[in-house]
């Protein structure tokens, strides 16, 4: 069952020449028009292959029906928004809450900019969410998440480090979809951004300050674990 599972999604090859690439280029290009015009429902390879000027046959090559082609979209998107998380998380020469506050930025106006084929694909979903592709691709931004969070909470324990990752995640992305439903100027984008930053902030501040209260000394101040919000 899982061997079957995992072949329905996997591309049957990997181009290997010029004239391969851009081929598979051509059909992933075209997939991302035919879903944003068409919809999951009416995504088939018939309409992908025809949008590409290529033969079905030539599709077949190298991904073996639909769920293949959107996968594979899913993934691309799943990949860029691991590297945003790794590029801006790992900025050592930036504070942990700067990081932070970035990133929130960076993630809102790439959901915005990305909102209509974000809908397809959450809509095609059902096609390839349970196979062991889609959880290993999802888990590797969770641990990209994890390492930031012992950096910006070193002294926490693991599970209140998990449970915060987990809020800032979920909320981020929650958010981060419903604000893209409709479009959005500039400014709405940078003031909802901040907003959210400064409220992520605040609540990794707290953890800090909460920890230090416990361990301080009679009659003395506690003292910060966690820098005040950066800007």
């Amino acid at each position: 069952m899982n061997h079957r599972r995992r072949a329905s999604i996997s591309s049957r090859k990997q181009p290997q020449q010029a004239r391969s690439v851009e081929l598979v280029a051509a059909i992933l290009d075209a997939a991302v028009q035919v879903l944003a015009k068409q919809g999951a429902q009416r995504f088939t390879t018939a309409r992908v292959a025809e949008k590409a000027g290529v033969s079905v046959g030539s599709l077949y090559q190298y991904f073996p029906n639909k769920a293949a082609i959107l996968f594979r979209l899913q993934s691309d998107e799943w990949r860029r928004t691991t590297d945003l998380l790794r590029t801006i998380l790992e900025d050592v020469q930036r504070s942990p809450l700067e990081r932070l506050r970035a990133l929130v930025h960076a993630f809102i106006r790439s959901e915005c900019d990305e909102a209509e084929m974000r809908l397809a694909l959450h809509d095609a979903a059902p096609l390839y969410r349970d196979a062991p592709e889609a959880r290993e691709a999802r888990a590797s931004g969770g641990r990209t998440v994890r390492v930031f969070m012992r950096e910006v909470l070193p002294e926490a324990s693991e599970a209140t480090r998990a449970a915060a990752g987990e809020l800032i995640a979920t909320t981020l992305s929650q958010a981060g979809k419903q604000f893209s439903e409709r479009s959005r100027t500039a400014a709405e984008i940078e003031t909802y951004a901040e907003a959210m930053a400064d409220m992520f902030c605040a609540y990794l501040a707290s953890l800090g300050d909460h920890r230090s209260s416990h361990r301080q000394a009679p009659g003395r101040p506690a003292r910060h674990a966690a820098t005040a919000p950066g800007r």
